[in-house]
């Protein structure tokens, strides 16, 4: 069984909850390789959805990316950001969000839900079917031994038409294994 859990959860509590399962934490801040299920890690190579010849070092650089703001558009820059660092942009900096562009140097602004579905989800899907194919595998192994995987994450929206609250990603890797 693979259980979806907040990073900030006391680990004595997720503990209690869960006894003897091992406990994983995939977001930026987890360890090698775990940290590699992270949206801002830099696997490389990853195409930027609706972009033929563009490529993303990572998920978030591609989100980020193909934001649209009212004072700042499509910044390309994000696909080539490898420190998993200074990634995020925000409507502080540059104004209210207006979509996310449909490529790089496409005219349509898709809403949030829409590029979620059409950008963030294809991208996620794309790196744990190319790059994270040992990981997921150590994963399921990890679930015959330990009986229950718990894996940390900041955000624990699963439902990808929720848009009150950013998705977790670990929710897609345990949709994924199972």
């Amino acid at each position: 069984m693979f259980v979806l859990q907040n990073h900030r959860t006391a680990l004595t509590t997720i503990q209690q909850r869960y006894p003897g399962a091992c406990i994983i934490d995939v977001t930026s801040k987890g360890e090698e390789p775990w940290v590699r299920f992270s949206p801002f890690y830099p696997h490389g190579g990853i195409p930027v959805p609706f972009s033929s010849g563009w490529t993303s070092a990572s998920v978030e650089g591609i989100w980020q990316g193909l934001k649209v703001f009212e004072r700042a558009d499509v910044d390309t820059s994000k696909f080539s950001n490898t420190t998993m660092k200074k990634l995020k942009r925000s409507a502080r900096t540059y104004g209210k969000v207006l979509g996310h562009r449909a490529g790089v140097g496409g005219q349509e602004l898709l809403p949030y839900l829409v590029a979620r579905q059409q950008i963030y989800l294809p991208s996620y899907q794309w790196v744990l079917e190319n790059r994270l194919q040992e990981q997921l595998a150590e994963l399921r192994r990890l679930e015959q031994l330990h009986g229950t995987v718990v894996l940390l994450d900041y955000e624990t929206n699963s439902d990808p038409n929720d848009s009150r609250k950013p998705l977790s990603h670990a929710s897609l890797i345990i949709s994924h294994l199972t």
